[in-house]
């Protein structure tokens, strides 16, 4: 979690990815995905789970971005604003430098969590598309 003192140290290297106006979030979290600590736990239990091919997908990185939606729903139930944005590839380097992240561990991307910039709540109907162009029953 990075808060006022590691702000303009994180915005000088992710910055690029997102607008400004979301660069005066106050709190930015960085969740990160480890699949040796994702495996070893479930290896614990049964130690063929450490073989890599028994994972059909890295579900290390779906647990986290499962997580990172759990926080900007929560940020939102708290009347916060929450925003998920990525982290450029050239700059995830540059961020384990300067914060030390383990090469082990993956930046996911990152979730500035301030308050609402939208004050006009009735646009954001606007400008969502049509349920009946996302949801598709029984067929596509």
């Amino acid at each position: 979690m990075l808060t006022d003192d590691d702000l303009p140290r994180f915005w000088a290297i992710a910055g690029e990815a997102t607008y400004a106006s979301v660069r005066t979030a106050p709190l930015v979290i960085v969740p990160l995905s480890c699949k040796r600590i994702y495996i070893d736990a479930y290896a614990q239990e049964d130690p063929s789970w450490a073989d890599d091919s028994r994972w059909p997908m890295p579900f290390w990185h779906l647990d986290t971005g499962m997580a990172a939606l759990l926080i900007l729903l929560t940020a939102v139930d708290e009347g916060l604003g929450a925003v998920y944005f990525g982290i450029v590839d050239h700059e995830t380097r540059y961020l384990r430098t300067e914060f030390g992240i383990p090469d082990d561990h993956e930046p996911i991307g990152a979730i500035a969590i301030g308050h609402d910039a939208e004050t006009e709540r009735a646009n954001l109907a606007s400008r969502r598309r049509p349920l009946a162009d996302m949801i598709h029953y029984g067929q596509w």
